[in-house]
């Protein structure tokens, strides 16, 4: 085990306060909440079971582990939530000078369709 291996490998939690390992060395019981997604989990409420430590830019980092075992399934969006996503994506497409709607998302910089924001160059 090298040198940074071994600072990091902390299974029982005495050094860290939560068990600690390096990068990819966390045993497979364990997953972030990316990988959870991947899988179609969610933490379901479990606190953090565990981490892993690696130097990066700017220090070390961390990436918080969750049990698998104690997982729950990803809950779907009600019809209700796809409305109201949908509605915002439309607003986002929506000028505000002109109020028509757009196939790109107005940008956030000039707040309004680029037709509007550059008359000039847009018969």
């Amino acid at each position: 085990m090298s040198r940074i291996r071994a600072a990091y490998y902390d299974p029982t939690g005495d050094r860290y306060g939560l068990p600690t390992w390096w990068w990819k060395g966390a045993p497979d019981t364990y997953a972030t909440r990316r990988q959870l997604r991947a899988r179609g989990l969610r933490p379901g409420g479990q606190s953090v079971a565990g981490q892993v430590l690696w130097r990066g830019v700017g220090g070390e980092r961390v990436a918080y582990l969750y049990r698998l075992d104690l997982a729950k399934p990803h809950r779907p969006a009600t019809p209700a939530q796809r409305r109201a996503v949908g509605r915002a994506l439309l607003a986002r497409r929506t000028c505000s000078t002109c109020r028509e709607v757009r196939p790109y998302y107005i940008p956030r910089s000039l707040g309004e369709c680029l037709t509007c924001a550059y008359p000039e160059e847009n018969p």
